[in-house]
């Protein structure tokens, strides 16, 4: 944090014990996202009636570049949060849920699947149950009839097109997970 936090107590006296659980969560914030700037925090009592204890009502207010995240807990009726320390969890489980997403939105993270291996059949020898499949490098790289998906060894032809998943066998690399690349499949 760039900025030291910020804690205020409102309507309640300052609990040194309270502040420090909230400096420890809001530490803990930096570990998602470590270009805070600054973090202020409001614990404030809402008296509700005589007959029960007071609820309390939490605010995080997170600044990061370009952007705020505010969370505000409000407890209606939730018994839970007669006790701060829980209303302090609650707020900082929310803030830190909104601020994992912020960071992700900068990393502009987004999901990527690994693009299977592809090559062509190189040489079939249908009567062992097995062929070879050239890389684009120029490998060779065994196959059983076994690995197999979707096709025989006999719908196979030399310069077919495949997909494979690279693996280490017993002899060196082997393909595993070998399917036909069809019209409607073009290789990525």
């Amino acid at each position: 944090m760039q900025l030291p936090l910020q804690v205020q107590f409102r309507d309640m006296d300052a609990s040194e014990a309270l502040e420090a659980d909230i400096r420890e969560k809001a530490q803990k914030l930096d570990e998602v996202y470590d270009r805070i700037t600054s973090c202020r925090v409001v614990v404030e009592a809402r008296h509700r009636h005589h007959n029960k204890g007071n609820i309390y009502h939490v605010r995080v207010d997170v600044t990061v570049p370009g952007d705020e995240i505010v969370v505000s807990r409000e407890p209606h009726d939730d018994h839970s949060h007669e006790d701060p320390y829980v209303s302090v969890r609650d707020a900082f489980q929310a803030a830190r849920r909104q601020l994992e997403s912020f960071a992700r939105r900068q990393r502009r993270h987004v999901k990527t699947h690994a693009v299977p291996a592809h090559g062509r059949i190189a040489s079939l020898f249908p009567e062992e149950g097995f062929g070879r499949i050239e890389t684009p490098d120029g490998r060779e790289i065994y196959f059983h009839r076994n690995s197999l998906l979707g096709a025989d060894l006999d719908q196979l032809q030399v310069g077919s097109e495949v997909r494979y998943a690279e693996e280490q066998g017993d002899n060196g690399p082997q393909a595993s997970s070998v399917s036909l690349v069809g019209k409607h499949h073009p290789v990525g």
